[in-house]
């Protein structure tokens, strides 16, 4: 019986980051970020009205959208390492504690979240608009940095542990000086891949009235009714932005790779 080979295929909700092996002038990227760009800067030469207008108006939206994501990927960095590392565990209780979020928060909409944290609890807790959306993105992808975290610290091989405690450390010690470096060359791809899919998810926090950067094309949109061009504009800037920081990712990945190498 022929034996069947096993292939894995991993797909993300993120922008495609850049091999590093692509050496060609016209790489998709390179097309589709080049693409964008020139476009963008087109638009407002071919019809300055209204792209000019469009334009002039956006870049508040910008920089908001910028801040719900930064601030979002800090936090949700941070509980997604005491997630993993919850995950991985040997106490029971913080354990199951750890799997219980992550599986609860996974299996919950992050537009869902968004409600219950602004309008749901709002009848408890007043929380500010940008709060909000902070705090909702934060709670849903720390969840799945929690998970490659997880992976990326159960992928160094238990020797290392082991050799770690035998020169003396604790395990505390062994975790911050030995494994995690390790483990941050593993999984900095999909730490960058999850950061790309937040940047595009901050537009929903549009929903809580947050000044984004759809939020800023909607309200043009609805006073000029230039839906077409408006939501160009705004899908050319999105675009941008996350081919951008997926070719920044890259560019990380290379240096930490050559640090490591």
């Amino acid at each position: 019986m022929a034996e069947i080979k096993k292939t894995r295929i991993e797909i993300s909700d993120g922008a495609l980051i850049p091999e590093k092996g692509e050496k060609s002038t016209f790489t998709a990227w390179r097309i589709s970020f080049f693409g964008a760009v020139a476009l963008l800067a087109l638009l407002p030469f071919i019809s300055p009205d209204p792209y000019q207008h469009i334009i002039a108006f956006l870049p508040d939206g910008i920089l908001s959208t910028f801040e719900v994501t930064l601030l979002s990927i800090v936090f949700a960095f941070i509980v997604g390492l005491f997630t993993g590392l919850g995950r991985i565990s040997r106490i029971r209780v913080i354990n199951r504690l750890a799997t219980v979020y992550v599986e609860v928060i996974r299996g919950i909409p992050l537009l869902v979240q968004l409600f219950y944290i602004y309008y749901a609890m709002g009848k408890i807790l007043q929380v500010p608009r940008l709060t909000a959306a902070v705090t909702a993105m934060t709670i849903c992808y720390g969840a799945y940095m929690g998970e490659i975290f997880r992976a990326g610290i159960q992928a160094i091989p238990k020797g290392q542990m082991e050799a770690a405690l035998a020169l003396g450390m604790t395990r505390v010690q062994a975790l911050r000086l030995i494994i995690l470096p390790q483990t941050m060359k593993i999984i900095l791809p999909p730490i960058g891949n999850e950061f790309i899919a937040l940047l595009k998810d901050s537009s929903l926090v549009s929903i809580l009235a947050v000044s984004d950067l759809l939020r800023r094309g909607r309200e043009y949109a609805s006073k000029t009714f230039f839906y077409f061009e408006t939501y160009t504009v705004v899908a050319l800037v999105y675009l941008i932005l996350t081919l951008f920081f997926s070719r920044l990712v890259s560019l990380m990945e290379d240096r930490l790779n050559r640090r490591h190498g």
